[in-house]
């Protein structure tokens, strides 16, 4: 009985207080380098993994940082030899600082990422959940916001996870992109159409000169379209040499056997 009534107690605590709380998210440590970057106001950070071994693929690279989203360093740093810096990014998603000295143009040291509980929090509220602090802290580097993610949400973008969003803030994909082809007819494209579209550089000013040419291409057709080059000016001139009846299928057949030489 009385083991009976301890487990019914137990039952009732857990109801009061609900399940119990996930496992804190652990803060990451690595060694670091940050340079100036190809594009005035850039720069270059490499991000080491300290535990890496054998055959792993170690590190990883962001070549397109804005410096200006860093505390702590210029572009005039990295010419004082021996300063000893710490470069702190404060994101949505966590903090990431990377500290040591300045040699040869280049700030080396270690760095470390405290992932934020809070942004979790709101991004499990809005579906995104299963996040841990490596991928906090990619999405910290890549600038991934709630309010972003939130504003792709509104647009009534289906079929993102917290894979595909980093996809989607690399290649700057926001609600302005998506209306483009809900104008045209197409709907509201999945996440992962967006992207190819996106990689693909389709855009909504061509998919109009395309129209007017008398084609109706899929949104399949339109990546299709761009990964084999067929340009207005390339459907005009295969009308101009008499080429019958053209779908997109012709063209790209056009085009894979080099039919327009």
């Amino acid at each position: 009985m009385k083991s009976r009534i301890a487990l019914l107690a137990a039952v009732a605590a857990m109801l009061v207080s609900g399940p119990p709380p996930s496992a804190a998210l652990e803060a990451l440590h690595s060694s670091c380098s940050i340079s100036a970057g190809e594009q005035p106001g850039k720069l270059r950070l490499r991000i080491g993994d300290d535990d890496c071994q054998g055959d792993r693929h170690c590190g990883s690279n962001f070549d397109t940082d804005s410096i200006s989203r860093f505390s702590g360093i210029s572009a005039a740093d990295l010419s004082r030899e021996g300063a000893q810096l710490t470069a702190t990014l404060n994101a949505e998603a966590g903090i990431f600082t990377c500290a040591g000295a300045v040699h040869d143009g280049e700030l080396a040291g270690s760095s470390t990422f405290s992932p934020n509980q809070d942004f979790v929090n709101r991004m499990d509220r809005m579906g995104f959940s299963g996040l841990n602090s490596e991928k906090l802290e990619t999405y910290a580097l890549l600038d991934v916001e709630s309010a972003w993610a939130q504003s792709l949400q509104d647009a009534h973008v289906e079929g993102m996870n917290t894979d595909n969003l980093i996809a989607l803030r690399i290649f700057h994909i926001d609600p302005a992109y998506v209306s483009g082809f809900s104008s045209l007819g197409y709907g509201v494209p999945h996440a992962d159409q967006l992207i190819a579209l996106k990689v693909q550089g389709v855009n909504a000013e061509e998919v109009r000169q395309i129209r007017d040419l008398g084609f109706q291409p899929s949104l399949d057709e339109l990546i299709q379209i761009r990964i084999f080059h067929i340009t207005p000016d390339f459907i005009r001139r295969m009308q101009a040499r008499g080429f019958k009846d053209l779908t997109i299928a012709k063209l790209v057949q056009i085009k894979i056997f080099k039919l327009d030489e």
